[in-house]
């Protein structure tokens, strides 16, 4: 198909870095931290890590390298790998030196994330070099910790042309991490003797934050060793599953505002599980697998159409669709300048057909009330318990602009070819 479910969820380097922010393939909410962000995180469970401060100007990184003395590393701070190859992360030998590889990493493009902050780091005396991860092993239905002492910029390569120095340990999450078990893990990844304690220690916190946190994926690389013999994390990636924000309040503090999608941000308040896309047909669907199966089947579908529209987001509004729900599903989808046309797609399970009928008769009646009538083309595919009294209570409805089509595959279609059309 044209639009894989990769589209919302991808695995990115070594250890699989986690989703960028967005949704994986399981339709969770996920939210990347900046380095700083991750090891301000560390730092509050022990984890050692260098000092640093965030400088959002050039003039502020000289203060925070004046404030650090001596060596440090002006580094860039986006959500990507590959800052190191991109010119992102340098030493500056002083205060002058660090305004200067500011200026020049402030405004870089790396893998097409503007550097608008920087992390002013006191410089590391480096022996070596490891990599360490926690991650959730989808396949397998458990966590994987993955180590190796050929840490560093090249880890990935390590990986492709010498998989047997990375070691990947599957870890219960009924016995966790405990000191022994992470002693196991760093023998496996082939630490130097010198290393083991040390590394034993802070991979028995990163199993701590991994799991108090909510976290989908903690990543260390470099995990250095230092010249007095310490373990350090010297960089961090941390990936949070947002749907655990009802016990993490704290993590709010994590979402970057100034890159938050409108769209997306407007929806967080009205609770709603929303991603914006680049496509012209809006999707609404309860579930998340049902709603990722229909952005495929709409990307498919739109290539026989001039210009061949794509699906313009994922929503998934849940088991229970309320008129006030789908209201404000429509509402935001409907607030997308690019959306042509809306597909609701539902499966009645638990919640019938006939309710989410309903649901949508009361959404057009709540819009109207609010002033923002529902003007584009919506294609309404119902199917599963009560499908038939759904359609008909619809089709009694005669809302405007809504076309009832009995497949899935016909309703992708007919959705496709209304965004081409702009109807």
């Amino acid at each position: 198909m044209a639009m894989s479910v990769l589209r919302l969820g991808f695995m990115r380097g070594i250890a699989g870095r986690g989703p960028q922010p967005g949704l994986d393939i399981k339709g969770r909410t996920l939210v990347d931290l900046f380095e700083h962000q991750a090891k301000e995180l560390f730092a509050e469970y022990g984890i050692p890590v260098p000092r640093g401060i965030v400088a959002h100007t050039a003039e502020e990184a000289r203060a925070a390298a004046e404030q650090l003395t001596g060596r440090v590393v002006v580094k860039a701070q986006v959500k990507t790998g590959g800052r190191g190859k991109a010119g992102g992360v340098k030493v500056a030998d002083d205060a002058a030196d660090a305004y200067q590889k500011a200026t020049q990493i402030l405004g870089m493009d790396i893998k097409g994330h503007t550097v608008h902050k920087v992390l002013i780091e006191e410089a590391s005396q480096i022996a070596e070099e490891y990599y360490f991860s926690f991650l959730l092993d989808r396949a397998n239905r458990t966590f994987l910790a993955i180590c190796s002492a050929a840490g560093g910029m090249d880890i990935e390569e390590v990986a492709h042309t010498a998989p047997e120095k990375v070691a990947k340990i599957p870890v219960s999450p009924i016995t966790g991490v405990h000191r022994d078990k992470a002693r196991e893990i760093a023998v496996a990844g082939g630490l130097p003797p010198q290393s083991i304690e040390g590394a034993a220690e802070l991979i028995e916190k990163l199993w701590a934050v991994f799991v108090d946190e909510d976290a989908s994926l903690v990543e260390v690389n470099p995990m250095i060793l230092s010249a007095d013999g310490q373990v350090k994390a010297l960089d961090g990636k941390v990936t949070l599953d947002e749907n655990a924000s009802f016990r993490q309040p704290e993590h709010s503090a994590y979402v970057d505002k100034a890159a938050e999608d409108p769209l997306e941000a407007k929806a967080k308040e009205k609770h709603l599980n929303y991603v914006k896309l680049d496509g012209t047909v809006g999707i609404i669907g309860n579930g998340a697998g049902l709603v990722m199966s229909t952005l495929d089947v709409v990307a498919y579908a739109g290539e026989a159409y001039p210009g061949q529209p794509k699906p313009a987001n994922f929503l998934d509004i849940g088991g229970g669709a309320s008129a006030e729900v789908m209201a404000n599903g429509l509402e935001i989808i409907l607030s997308d300048p690019s959306v042509k046309s809306v597909f609701v797609n539902v499966f009645g399970g638990i919640t019938a057909c006939d309710a989410v009928a309903n649901g949508i008769v009361s959404a057009f009646q709540l819009l109207e009330s609010r002033g923002e009538a529902v003007t584009h083309p919506l294609v309404v595919r119902l199917d599963g318990n009560n499908a038939a009294l759904g359609r008909q209570i619809l089709a009694d409805a005669a809302l405007p602009r809504v076309e009832l089509v009995d497949t899935m595959d016909d309703a992708a279609k007919r959705a496709a070819e209304l965004a081409a059309v702009g109807a």
